[in-house]
């Protein structure tokens, strides 16, 4: 069944999540039904779907007078489906950071971030410290991310190709967040880690070439 809000206006299924969203409580098939103008049996086939996919879940069972009847709650997962103003927040708090702080502080300050998110990320990744096993799984760490990233080798050396910037637009007005990613990249792997090319300059893609590791 398809669930994502990205349909025809109406969509039955975003529409019984959009109620869900509005009664955070949740409702009933029942009161799904009476709300949607639709049958019982078509609401639960529906839910049956969204449950499927984690975006609704079942709550309390209520009282009815016979049988009880479980409430329908959406998920976290089916709140992320609503539009969120991410991407706004974040450029706020750049903004923020970087007069308050300056070019230099705000690029020692992401690298800082990256370098804590790398470490906690170090351990779970499979492969000898800097190893080709090790940098391909960081790679589809990163495309879970969002990156779409890939692995290849030049000259010797392991290299991540990223063909989505996560963080394009706010790279274009803030060059300093590559910082970020370079720095995260090596403390993940305990390599040094060299930016090639940057989508936020222009470049088809963002690439990182991994060097030995540290020692």
């Amino acid at each position: 069944m398809q669930t994502s809000l990205d349909r025809p206006a109406g969509g039955t299924q975003g529409e019984l999540l959009r109620e869900l969203l509005r009664h955070k409580s949740g409702l009933t098939i029942d009161a799904l039904s009476e709300k949607q103008g639709i049958s019982r049996n078509a609401v639960r086939q529906h839910l049956l779907g969204l449950e499927r996919d984690g975006l609704v879940s079942r709550g309390e069972a209520l009282p009815s007078g016979g049988r009880p009847e479980h409430v329908y709650i959406i998920t976290p997962k089916g709140l992320e489906l609503f539009p969120r103003q991410y991407s706004w927040m974040s450029e706020l708090l750049l903004q923020a950071m970087h007069k308050s702080i300056g070019d230099d502080k705000l690029e020692q300050n992401l690298a800082a971030m990256g370098e804590d998110v790398g470490a906690s990320l170090k351990n779970q990744l499979p492969g000898a410290t800097g190893s080709a096993v090790q940098i391909g799984a960081l790679a589809g760490a990163m495309t879970g991310l969002g990156y779409d990233a890939e692995t290849d080798f030049e000259n010797g050396e392991t290299v991540i190709r990223a063909h989505n910037c996560v963080f394009h637009k706010l790279a274009r007005q803030y060059p300093q967040i590559c910082k970020f990613d370079t720095s995260l990249l090596s403390a993940a792997t305990g390599s040094a880690v060299e930016q090639t090319s940057c989508m936020a300059r222009g470049d088809n893609a963002c690439c990182f070439r991994f060097g030995k590791p540290k020692k």
